[in-house]
């Protein structure tokens, strides 16, 4: 059997050292954080901040069918989203090694991430019928995105 000795200290988490994924998988389980905050426009993806602290910002996003990002990154936020419900398509776009551009699609079901970091390019759509929901998690810096176009060549260019 195996005992706790008495001199034993239990250290809370720091929740500066939990992952991303963790805590938007968290969030996303808690619908009572997020619930009432919950709207769907038939005009553009619908992003509203959910909570922020000093380490993080946490946002929950909808998504109706055909809505989607612009290519860009999170300039010097890191981070991850996961989906709550729907589906999603993150497309991510990069220059290879010999410099050729490189798009990988990642298909995306409820439950499912994706992390990413500062200049991680990539776009998210809803390509399924159903509307989608999503939360997503910034670190090291507020949300914000720098927009780029692809270059069939040379991959993704900062606009």
């Amino acid at each position: 059997m195996f005992a706790v000795p008495d001199n034993t200290l239990l250290r809370p988490e720091n929740p500066a050292l939990r992952h991303p994924v963790r805590v938007a998988l968290e969030v996303a389980a808690d619908r009572d954080r997020w619930k009432h905050l919950l709207r769907y426009d038939p005009d553009e993806r619908f992003a509203t901040l959910v909570e922020k602290d000093e380490r993080q910002e946490v946002w929950l996003m909808s998504w109706l069918p055909g809505q989607r990002t612009d290519l860009h990154d999170h300039a010097f936020a890191s981070g991850a989203f996961t989906v709550v419900s729907g589906h999603l398509t993150e497309a991510v776009a990069r220059r290879a090694p010999d410099g050729r551009a490189v798009t990988e699609l990642h298909p995306l079901a409820a439950g499912q991430s994706r992390v990413f970091g500062p200049g991680y390019v990539h776009e998210v759509r809803n390509d399924g019928p159903d509307p989608a929901v999503s939360i997503h998690v910034y670190r090291d810096a507020e949300r914000a995105m720098r927009t780029y176009h692809l270059d069939a060549l040379g991959g993704p260019v900062l606009d």
